[in-house]
């Protein structure tokens, strides 16, 4: 049985075909993707799966755990596999490219201001919105 089989099931996800295309596409892509994104490719594979298939499977695996869904300023919502490792997210505000990156001290210094408020630190989502480093500035 195909590993995205298994992780549907473990998900509690009936294996379709959609289900199973979708998360190939979601698993061998090291970028944050869109629904549109994730049509395109499968129309350019030949898939008959339309938008709408796409955006109710996402939801489905979001529901199951298996995807986060992002929301960087205004752009359209992107998705990446939960692979159960933590990172925060750096968008370039010029080109929209999403870099991940993991800090120690980052997470560190987060925590202690969470208990410096009286409060222990549980989830966070930290995005960084930066632009490229020009000798212009």
């Amino acid at each position: 049985m195909a590993s995205e089989d298994q992780e549907l099931k473990r998900a509690g996800l009936k294996v379709t075909l959609p289900r199973v295309k979708i998360f190939q596409i979601l698993e061998n892509c090291e970028l944050h993707l869109s629904a549109e994104d994730i049509y395109q490719q499968l129309r350019d594979a030949e898939e008959e799966v339309g938008i709408a298939t796409v955006y109710r499977v996402l939801a489905q695996f979001e529901g199951a755990g298996l995807v986060i869904r992002h929301n960087f300023d205004n752009g359209p919502a992107v998705y990446e596999l939960d692979r159960g490792d933590h990172h925060d997210h750096m968008v370039c505000a010029v080109t929209g490219k999403v870099i991940e990156f993991h800090d120690v001290e980052i997470e560190k210094l987060q925590s202690k201001i969470a208990e410096k408020y009286g409060y222990q630190l549980v989830d966070h989502n930290l995005v960084l919105y930066v632009k490229p480093i020009s000798d212009d500035n």
